[in-house]
């Protein structure tokens, strides 16, 4: 059963159904689902579904040929394969589909490109002369993100200015995550989240009769399951030097954000090269580099400022549980691993996953209109705060602090200030007016709302205090069935 990915099939069903023809490039990083839902997008359609394979040009052209020779275009009567490129992608045009598009789709178009650099060049030529004005649609897809971005899309490039769409596929949503758990009570469904993101692939692993602690057991942490070397088997795919690379992924995901802190716990003596290092893991879709969200230009250039935070919720439990008891695991020790690492951290590590789900709540409400005012951006904040503490000459000292949701509107005189707790007990009112006591740093001359998110309820105190102070109150139950 196909599930999700609703704006990604009215992107492509709506460029089917315009006039003339339509060259679109879609991408994303490996397992985020592209093939799949290109495939249920092809569905009822007249199509031709071409899958590149890592092989050497004469190989790829005689593959081709052998797929396009398969529908009944007028060369099939004469030719048991095409002599060059120029006539393949031309055949394009003779497909006999009637009235309706002539829709090909070719997956993993940079396994095209490399083994014929001139790829690229002869389908503009194409494009140019012949298919732009024809009822054809062609759909390049690809995994390697940066050779789309730099190869194929970017000024100078044959290609650049060519596509009628380009569509850069992510992860899915929580919202879509959780239909993979339609039985799950509303926490598991944030522990399966915070555990496996939203990446198809890894949610289809799962079981969704089984529980989350049963899953984790026999779907992660058993050696031969499909996510036991899921990691090791991607970076060995994208990437050299993947000792390196584990031990940075391994430093950003049990808490170290900074550079400085990332390349100490890495154990690398030069942060300059740890920056190259996560650049590479940012153009793979694994790691982030996040700021305060009212950071300015000048400060998101720097390269020594901002967080590294990884994307892939999966990435981040495999290295804060597996990674690091690989040993035992290897060993078999299961129970033991879950019992003693997993189970006594798990409510904490999903906490972060809350944040993110409470963040796209917000945006939903947004485009439902039913915030007190439209913000312009809204993320995580990060600043400086003044606390009490007696031991200081001052009297007070100067403290890092950060409020895990802040909208901001376009004239910045309206906040929308938000406070996410994922644990076992009750929002407390001392933790309420710890997020009141952030503020301070901000402007004063601005409207304030704020919006607390609890897994597990609230303080009478606050519930008293909600309706006096502009106070939207959240319950678990409300952010995962809106």
């Amino acid at each position: 059963m196909f599930i999700g990915r609703e704006t990604e099939l009215k992107f492509l069903n709506d460029k089917y159904e315009e006039k003339g023809g339509q060259l679109i490039v879609l991408y994303g990083r490996r397992r985020v689902g592209k093939t799949e839902t290109l495939r249920e997008f092809c569905k009822g359609k007249p199509h031709v579904f071409f899958s590149c394979t890592q092989t050497t040009d004469r190989v790829q052209l005689r593959n081709f040929s052998n797929r396009m020779l398969r529908e009944n275009i007028p060369a099939k009567n004469y030719i048991s394969k095409f002599e060059d490129w120029e006539k393949a992608f031309r055949a394009i045009l003779d497909l006999p589909y009637g009235d309706a598009k002539k829709l090909i789709v070719i997956d993993e178009f940079p396994y095209m490109c490399r083994s014929n650099k001139s790829i690229p060049s002869i389908l503009q030529n194409l494009w140019d002369t012949e298919m732009k004005n024809s009822n054809a649609m062609v759909i390049l897809c690809g995994s390697a993100m940066s050779f789309i971005e730099k190869e194929l899309l970017a000024e100078k490039n044959p290609l650049y200015g060519r596509a009628t769409g380009i569509y850069k596929m992510k992860e899915m949503g929580f919202y879509d995550a959780a239909k993979f758990f339609p039985d799950y009570s509303d926490r598991d469904k944030i522990f399966a989240y915070a555990i496996l993101g939203g990446i198809p692939h890894y949610l289809r692993q799962w079981n969704p009769r089984l529980s989350v602690d049963e899953n984790i057991k026999r779907n992660i942490l058993t050696k031969g399951c499909i996510l036991y070397s899921e990691v090791d088997f991607l970076l060995h795919q994208e990437l050299r030097e993947t000792p390196i690379y584990n031990s940075i992924i391994e430093a950003v995901a049990l808490g170290n954000t900074k550079l400085n802190d990332i390349s100490q716990k890495s154990l690398m003596e030069d942060s300059s090269k740890t920056s190259v290092y996560l650049k590479n893991l940012i153009e793979l879709g694994i790691v982030e580099r996040e700021f305060s969200v009212d950071a300015k230009v000048k400060e998101q250039a720097n390269v020594n400022r901002g967080t590294y935070r990884l994307t892939d919720n999966f990435f981040r439990f495999w290295y804060a549980f597996g990674f690091s008891n690989f040993s035992q695991l290897e060993d078999g020790d299961v129970e033991g691993v879950y019992e003693y690492v997993v189970q006594p951290a798990l409510h904490q590590f999903a906490s972060f996953a809350f944040e993110d789900v409470c963040r796209e709540f917000v945006r939903r409400m947004q485009k439902k209109n039913d915030l007190p005012f439209r913000y312009a951006k809204m993320g995580r904040w990060t600043g400086k705060t003044t606390v009490r503490d007696e031991k200081v000459s001052a009297g007070t000292r100067i403290t890092e602090t950060e409020i895990d949701l802040l909208g901001i509107s376009r004239d910045a005189k309206e906040y929308l200030v938000g406070e996410c707790k994922f644990k076992g007990t009750p929002f407390s009112y001392s933790e309420y007016l710890d997020t009141l006591a952030k503020l301070k740093t901000l402007k004063e001359k601005a409207k304030f709302y704020y919006a607390l998110f609890s897994e597990s309820g609230f303080d009478e105190k606050i519930i008293d205090d909600a309706a006096e102070n502009d106070t939207k109150l959240y319950s678990l139950e409300q952010i995962v069935r809106y």
